[in-house]
């Protein structure tokens, strides 16, 4: 691996913050716990540590801004860029070194990149490490009313963005306001932002204060921000220059720089969805970059893109940004990121077996766990085991083109025919090595309080006879005896096309192989995720396969994957043209079954109540019940799986859970890594 040369922050910086105690989680040295678990705000550890906090920074920050398009040549010193009130953060372990470069995979853009997304990412708050506490992060505070419909922030004074300009309340309300209720920006936004299907209302009151009216209770909207990958702030000062309700201008300042219009240059740095994942600049139009403003948006982000290629992408450390550790070091302490794109699994487990990643999580799973933990003493590196949030599911094309093969696929006995044909203790034993639990999908992971032994367990059985008896009966007969089954005298057969992002080869091998043993002769194909999602969304598929699953905070702040097409571009999703449908008023696609309807509303009243009430379980389980009703996912085995980190990555505690739903490592701090030699 290769590291840069470390400097020792304590020799660095010993004298100007000698009267702080250089606190970590491990040793508190006397304090006592701030408001929020394992950080404070600088005030407030000032005055439980009885001292005045000195700044020091990355001895290399002036070569790292000069590599940011866009950033000013001179840089003002590290108290100039911090907040007035920065985030201060107790290292688990130790106060880290600076420099290094860390070492990071993905499968492709947009593919597998979330762990180094949840690296550098930031929101107004965030999931403590105990996946329960919701703690300030880009916000310095927050407060609800009492009944859930107004959401106040209170920001940082003096916090900027990573080109120095300053970050305020308005930039947040420039987000909502201007971005995702704009059409222009955002043709459809997601449900995460809206509040039983309206609007909310979100204004700036001062610099420093956000308030965000909702039209109707929504407890879980604090939880969505605290876990989605979205960041609901934007740069005003740049993108605002090219928006026509912001700057009258709007149409002229783009075109200066060779736009059709404002809205135009927008969607060339904002890329029209608040996925922040988005082919950069860079990457998209690299011949023009030199002469735009930055090559990138401004960010309030631990690190910056400074390159994006189809081979993968490099990000230097955000010289504004906002936190630092108790001894006053400017964070992240790791000065660069780079990432490469390997699209083959096997090619990724043997770069983790030599030694040459620093941290992987999303895209390993369970079977990819004894080569890896085979190789981890000569490679450096160690494997946690983790429970997964999710699970691999299938579900059917309900919506497909095709009028014989969707009256099928509606039917929902077949649906009910083909769970009972898969054996879940194979693949729990061959997939899984016996680690995991048959279950059944009702959405909600982990299990929740509320659902029933029978909702856990619901049409799981493995009884091939009976899925034989209901495939019969939906008109999938062998009519002569070959073992294949026919449709109106034609063999009736399936394509399991899958991404190894979204399940292990072996479920998909095993339950093509349980399908084809009741007669429904089922074919599998590896595609890449981008190709996968591009044949889910243009209804192609014959089935559909991902993993999926959410904890309650997440289904609190967003029903998106309870309405059809039961998901985002990114998740599983059945009934395309259902829900083309609902957007066209019934202009366009196939009218959705009345229990889509039914399911959304109990959603939305669930969504109005108060965690952990009777009235939340009662409705919690009536979701279950009309979630198996409708019966569109088939669930397998719930499994844990691997989180990969090298032995020379410091600070670094592995995550409770192998998950997307909390934002991988975003709860935990990544920027108080820090890599010894």
């Amino acid at each position: 691996m290769k590291y840069l040369l470390s400097v020792s922050l304590i020799a660095l910086g010993s004298a100007a913050s000698a009267n702080c105690p250089e606190a970590t989680m491990a040793d508190m040295m006397g304090l006592e716990p701030g408001a929020y678990p394992q950080q404070y705000d600088l005030s407030d550890f000032e005055a439980a540590a009885g001292c005045e906090m000195a700044f020091q920074q990355n001895p290399e920050i002036a070569a790292l801004n000069a590599r940011i398009q866009g950033n000013p040549d001179s840089l003002p010193g590290v108290a100039e860029r911090l907040p007035a009130e920065p985030l201060v953060v107790l290292p688990y372990e130790m106060i880290g070194e600076y420099g290094g470069t860390l070492d990071g995979m993905s499968n492709a853009t947009e593919a597998g990149t979330s762990d180094l997304l949840s690296v550098r990412h930031v929101n107004l708050v965030r999931f403590a490490d105990d996946l329960v506490t919701i703690v300030p992060n880009v916000a310095r505070d927050y407060e609800w009313n009492a009944d859930f419909t107004e959401l106040t922030f209170h920001l940082r004074e003096g916090h900027r963005w990573s080109d120095g300009e300053p970050f305020t309340a308005h930039d947040v309300a420039f987000w909502y306001n201007n971005m995702v209720m704009d059409p222009g920006v955002v043709e459809s936004p997601r449900n995460l932002w809206l509040a039983d299907g309206e609007f909310f209302d979100v204004e700036a009151v001062d610099d420093t204060t956000v308030v965000f009216r909702l039209p109707s209770p929504l407890p879980g909207l604090l939880a969505s921000f605290a876990a989605d990958y979205a960041q609901p702030f934007q740069p005003r000062h740049f993108l605002g220059q090219f928006h026509p309700e912001i700057d009258e201008n709007a149409d002229a300042n783009a075109q200066a720089l060779g736009f059709e219009d404002g809205y135009a240059a927008i969607a060339h740095y904002y890329g029209g969805s608040d996925w922040k994942d988005v082919p950069s600049p860079l990457l998209r139009d690299p011949s023009t970059v030199a002469d735009l403003p930055a090559a990138v948006l401004p960010t309030l982000e631990a690190f910056i893109t400074v390159e994006d290629t189809t081979e993968g992408r490099h990000y230097v450390a955000n010289p504004y940004f906002h936190m630092v550790d108790t001894a006053g070091n400017q964070l992240p302490y790791i000065s660069e990121m780079d990432e490469r794109y390997v699209s083959d699994n096997e090619v990724r487990v043997l770069r983790m077996v030599n030694g040459e990643i620093d941290y992987k999580s999303q895209s390993v799973t369970l079977p990819d766990a004894p080569t890896l933990l085979d190789g981890a003493e000569a490679g450096g590196y160690a494997v946690d085991l983790r429970p997964q949030i999710g699970m691999p599911v299938f579900g059917f094309n309900v919506t497909a083109e095709d009028e014989e093969r969707r009256a099928v696929f509606t039917n929902r006995d077949f649906r009910v025919a083909m769970s009972h044909a898969i054996d879940r203790d194979e693949i729990n034993s061959v997939a899984f090595f016996d680690l995991g639990e048959p279950r059944a999908y009702m959405h909600f992971d982990p299990v929740p309080p509320f659902a029933t032994d029978d909702q856990v367990t619901y049409a799981t059985a493995f009884d091939p006879d009976m899925a034989a008896e209901m495939l019969d009966g939906v008109g999938l007969v062998d009519g002569d005896g070959d073992g294949v089954r026919e449709l109106n005298g034609e063999p009736f057969s399936l394509n399991l096309t899958f991404s190894t992002q979204g399940l292990p080869t072996v479920v998909a091998e095993l339950v093509a192989q349980h399908w084809t043993d009741v007669g429904i002769p089922t074919s599998i194909r590896e595609v890449t995720s981008d190709e996968y999602r591009a044949a889910q969304a243009a209804g192609e598929l014959d089935v559909i396969s991902w993993t999926k699953g959410q904890p309650i905070p997440i289904v609190l702040g967003s029903g998106e994957q309870l309405i059809p097409p039961f998901g985002g571009f990114f998740d599983a999703r059945v009934g395309m043209q259902w829900s083309r449908y609902l957007e066209t008023d019934g202009a366009e696609g196939i009218e959705p079954p009345e229990w889509t309807a039914e399911l959304a509303e109990t959603v939305a009243q669930w969504q109005q109540q108060a965690p952990g009430t009777e009235a939340s379980n009662e409705l919690g389980q009536d979701i279950i019940q009309q979630i198996q009703d409708g019966f569109m996912f088939i669930g397998t085995v719930q499994a844990p799986n691997p989180v990969y980190h090298a032995n020379a990555l410091q600070n670094f505690r592995a995550p409770q859970t192998w998950s997307y739903e909390y934002y991988r490592m975003y709860p935990y701090h990544p920027q108080q890594w820090w890599l010894a030699e």
